[in-house]
């Protein structure tokens, strides 16, 4: 059922993978103005992010510094903290670009780029996502791919059904 939602929802793809990378891309329309989605998704990320894919399991303990070198970071307890991400470019409502390695990846001789661009589309905002990672693993990098490519999916529609419906949650 849920991959049926998700389906739905975004159109998302391994674009390409191999032994010492992939990357992955999600295109989705969300109904609502480029600046109303950026503006969501970068000031309001403990609202949409699912809380299981954080170290804290508390999306409300994320926030990202809107400028360049700003942190995608998460709080911890007993003053801890989490860079997930450095940001490289900014453009409100238009784009973002940021390096690093999410979650399990920053354990693994990996980084990646993760490129976000907002568009006008009808009816709102086409949001296209790319998360390209590179990395040393024995057994290979490509065997992230499809984990990688599955919770940035889950990311993403939960952001478009936060700004859609009014909750993260896919219904």
């Amino acid at each position: 059922m849920m991959a049926a939602t998700l389906a739905l929802c975004a159109r998302a793809e391994v674009a390409d993978s191999a032994p010492n990378g992939f990357t992955v891309k999600i295109s989705q329309v969300i109904q609502a103005p480029p600046d109303e989605v950026y503006r969501r998704l970068v000031r309001n990320v403990g609202d949409w992010w699912n809380p299981e894919h954080t170290y804290s399991h508390s999306a409300h303990n994320l926030s990202i510094e809107e400028k360049a070198m700003g942190c995608f970071c998460e709080k911890l307890p007993n003053q801890g903290s989490v860079r997930h991400m450095e940001i490289l470019y900014l453009d409100p409502g238009k784009g973002i670009v940021m390096t690093g390695a999410l979650g399990p990846l920053q354990s693994l001789a990996a980084t990646g780029s993760l490129t976000i661009q907002f568009s006008p589309a009808a009816g709102g905002t086409k949001l296209d996502v790319s998360y390209a990672v590179a990395g040393y693993l024995a057994a290979g990098m490509k065997s992230w791919a499809a984990p990688v490519d599955a919770m940035l999916t889950e990311q993403f529609t939960r952001l478009k059904t936060y700004i859609e419906r009014g909750n993260s949650v896919p219904k």
